[in-house]
């Protein structure tokens, strides 16, 4: 078939490379524009950008689709159907309506859980025990319409956002693969979403990244492997200097009890209601560490309180 591709980060790449092997002509790509970032804040082009180029495909990086011009544009693709995988932009009813067989998203949650921006952290935050990735056809909502495929992925009692992100991203590039050789065969059924058990995965608010000692230790596992490996959770200590905020990036749940926030054994911190083990940790501006590292060299005794 002939296939628009839209989409922005990593979690796209694969889809991408799929569609590619399996033979379909992507006849464009569109992606975020370039921004700056590094040291240098040099224009960094994503990760789907630098893919298309390396495949020669034509790629371009409009900031609305909601003008007539870049409408007109993209109907004069004369694609069969767009896939479109974390895109990042809001597809107006002209672009849905331009390619002819319509246009598909492979959206990382079981819809109609987790509709919206993040639903791979919402999920794991929510400790939910498992996610999944769905091929939708799209309509004018958000994550709104009807799915034609599913593939159901577990989510282990310790699993990271990153962990997930990883496991979803090999399984829905073949899931997509696989809705697209449906779809150009005309097999492919697509059933409404149930109206029950709607939830939204609203965007990460960076306020939501300080951990709470005082909730339970469940609660703030879920919270740390949810925003690990980014943005990552954080608590603060004072280590002689001042406060100095340390982000967590791998916790386990523990028995114990104590103060909320107290060391109460090499890596273990009292909750609200039992404790967490924390596994992993980072420093501002050092490389992620052990706990018991971080102890030895902040001179952390048990006793010390995190907050």
């Amino acid at each position: 078939m002939r296939v628009v591709f839209m989409g922005t980060p990593d979690f796209s790449v694969p889809v991408l490379t799929e569609i590619l092997g399996q033979g379909h002509e992507v006849c464009c790509v569109y992606t975020r524009a370039p921004q700056p970032a590094g040291r240098g804040m040099d224009m960094r082009p994503s990760p789907i950008h630098k893919v298309a180029e390396r495949f020669g495909i034509p790629v371009r990086t409009p900031k609305s689709l909601r003008n007539a011009e870049e409408q007109a544009a993209f109907a004069a693709l004369d694609a069969d159907c767009a896939v479109v995988v974390a895109y990042g932009l809001i597809l107006p009813k002209p672009i849905l309506d331009a390619p002819r067989l319509g246009c598909f998203n492979l959206h990382a949650s079981l819809l109609p859980r987790w509709r919206g921006a993040a639903p791979i952290q919402r999920a794991i935050m929510a400790g939910d025990a498992e996610s999944g990735v769905m091929v939708m056809q799209m309509d004018e909502g958000l994550d709104t319409g009807p799915v034609g495929m599913v593939e159901r992925v577990a989510i282990g009692p310790d699993m990271t956002a990153g962990e997930l992100h990883d496991a979803l991203m090999k399984v829905g590039a073949d899931l997509m693969a696989r809705a697209l050789a449906a779809i150009s065969r005309g097999s492919l059924a697509f059933r409404a979403q149930a109206e029950e058990g709607v939830t939204y995965a609203a965007k990460i608010d960076k306020a939501e990244a300080k951990l709470d000692f005082s909730k339970p230790a469940h609660e703030v596992h879920n919270l740390a492997r949810g925003l690990s490996p980014f943005p990552g959770a954080w608590f603060e200590v004072d280590l002689g200097k001042g406060p100095e905020r340390v982000k967590v990036l791998k916790t386990r749940l523990a028995q114990g009890s104590g103060a909320p926030g107290a060391v109460i054994g090499d890596g273990l911190i009292a909750c609200g209601d039992g404790a967490i083990e924390l596994v992993q940790v980072q420093r501002g501006g050092k490389a992620a560490m052990s706990f018991a590292e971080f102890a030895r060299g902040a001179r952390l005794a048990p006793g010390a309180r995190l907050g």
